[in-house]
């Protein structure tokens, strides 16, 4: 079994609900995001997909989310790390299945989470 992990950035603004008063304020952080590819190699390739095809899909995501203000992002919610995780990891694996696992860091927080497909 071999995992694959293609990683890019985004800054963005948010600002989150009811319950999270410290945060209720318009805010931006740098989030950094690790999508990880898992499975075996196609034989006659000898790679589990084409990293330039994998690139461009998370461009794509990244274009999505990058300088925008993520409460205005169409099927993104209440934009918390759990639920850009959940967000990224759906939108990469429509165009990948073989993506297992978004992991999205705010480093300046010491902050990660983990989102693995079922």
């Amino acid at each position: 079994m071999i995992e694959l992990t293609q990683e890019f950035g985004f800054d963005a603004a948010h600002y989150l609900g009811q319950g999270a008063p410290e945060n209720a304020r318009l805010h931006g952080h740098s989030f950094y995001v690790e999508v990880t590819l898992k499975g075996e190699p196609d034989p006659a390739k000898g790679w589990l997909r084409d990293l330039g095809e994998v690139k461009r899909v998370l461009d794509g995501i990244r274009d999505t989310l990058d300088h925008r203000l993520l409460n205005e992002v169409e099927g993104l919610g209440n934009p918390t790390l759990e639920n850009l995780a959940r967000f990224i990891f759906e939108r990469a694996r429509e165009k990948l299945p073989e993506v297992a696992r978004v992991k999205i860091r705010r480093p300046s927080y010491g902050q990660a989470c983990v989102y693995e497909g079922v």
